[in-house]
């Protein structure tokens, strides 16, 4: 027995040690908050397991009018079949910006928090957006160098960094523990990791999908405003949007506590629909222009030619219509068709497979032509 604990412990030291050597100390903490649970990538709720910082909602929220026919009309068999595949846990229709149809699932309602992963783009590219209008960015093309002097003989963009197009040396795979994409969802300076990247090809050229960018330009707006990510989002967004609850970003274990900016940022379906409210209406809000409908504008478009990309949205046409989204990975979804005045939301623990494009879960299509035959 002594022998075979000395021989464990001799094991863990070694473990220990080429883990310092390899800077892998990082999986310690992703055994314990992801794979000891059964996982093999982030989910829904594992914002309970890292720090975050709060994203304050006010105390008067502004509540989602419910349509004439709200809940009315049932699911149809093809969306309700398509929920139990691949574990949906909220689902809404909102027309002419009243809810039409709202479902949850597994235990989840309109007050859940869950992870929104990859949708927190849209949120960091808005908010580069806001500090332009508010003077403490320059434009799109104002260069990354002039905030990070690492950066200073790239052409690399603030705009680049939004529309995807910087040329950083960055791997986004999901499910390899030993991916930068998976070392920056549990480092604990992500700040410093991210400043030992390289911008290694040439940028704004084309889409080149990079988590570490949307990290970056968050950096960038750190830095630039003199506000936390958090502070400036509720301040700017959250707050006027009329979101009904506070919201959590999670952190990396840092002194100075660094947002995941590229994801993790926990919230309900009815509050994450706003933004698709905000996009649809071309940032203004009752009146008020609290994002510049240029930006938006731009942003809704595609940068390249056969890009799926603008600034912080995916976008496709949907049966010759306009239609664009923020997208999670696990399948959460803001899809907004803004002529039809068509906002859905799908947030649920699976994507399921893509289709022939590779950019898009076959089932991406089916919630929203699920959500037109309901409207019949």
């Amino acid at each position: 027995m002594k022998r075979l604990l000395s021989t464990l412990l001799i094991i863990s030291g070694v473990i220990i040690i080429l883990a310092y050597l390899f800077d892998v100390t990082y999986l310690f903490k992703a055994i314990r908050t992801i794979y000891l649970k059964g996982h093999t990538t982030a989910f829904l709720e594992d914002y309970k397991s890292f720090d975050n910082d709060t994203v304050k909602a006010g105390s008067y929220p502004i509540s989602w009018p419910l349509h004439s026919s709200y809940n009315e009309v049932l699911p149809t068999e093809k969306l309700i079949q398509t929920h139990e595949e691949y574990g949906t846990i909220a689902y809404l229709i909102i027309k002419n910006d009243s809810i039409f149809h709202e479902a949850y699932y597994d235990g989840f309602d309109s007050n859940s928090l869950t992870n929104s992963f990859s949708m927190a783009k849209t949120f960091i590219s808005a908010l580069l957006g806001k500090a332009i209008m508010d003077g403490h960015i320059q434009s799109l093309d104002q260069p990354l160098g002039d905030f990070f002097p690492k950066y200073k003989d790239t052409k690399t963009t603030v705009g680049d960094l939004s529309s995807m197009a910087s040329g950083l040396d960055w791997d986004e795979r999901y499910y390899s523990p030993f991916s930068i994409t998976t070392k920056a969802y549990f480092y604990d300076e992500l700040d410093k990791m991210m400043l030992e990247l390289d911008i290694v090809e040439e940028p704004g050229i084309e889409f080149k999908y990079l988590s570490g960018s949307t990290q970056l330009l968050a950096m960038v707006i750190e830095k630039a405003s003199g506000k936390k990510i958090a502070e400036y989002f509720s301040e700017a967004f959250w707050l006027p949007l009329g979101a009904k609850n506070d919201a959590l970003w999670q952190l990396d274990s840092s002194e100075n506590g660094l947002v995941k900016a590229y994801c993790c940022f926990a919230s309900n379906a009815r509050d994450f629909a706003r933004f698709g409210k905000l996009y649809k209406n071309f940032g203004k809000l009752n009146g008020n222009q609290i994002l510049d409908s240029t930006f938006v504008a731009t942003s809704t478009q595609r940068r390249f030619p056969e890009s799926p990309y603008g600034y912080g949205v995916w976008i496709k046409e949907f049966n010759g219509k306009h239609q664009y989204a923020l997208r999670g990975h696990l399948g959460q979804y803001v899809m907004v068709i803004p002529e039809d005045n068509l906002i859905v939301v799908r947030l649920g623990h699976m994507k399921g497979p893509l289709s022939d494009d590779n950019q898009y879960p076959v089932n991406y299509w089916t919630y929203l032509e699920e959500a037109y035959e309901m409207l019949k």
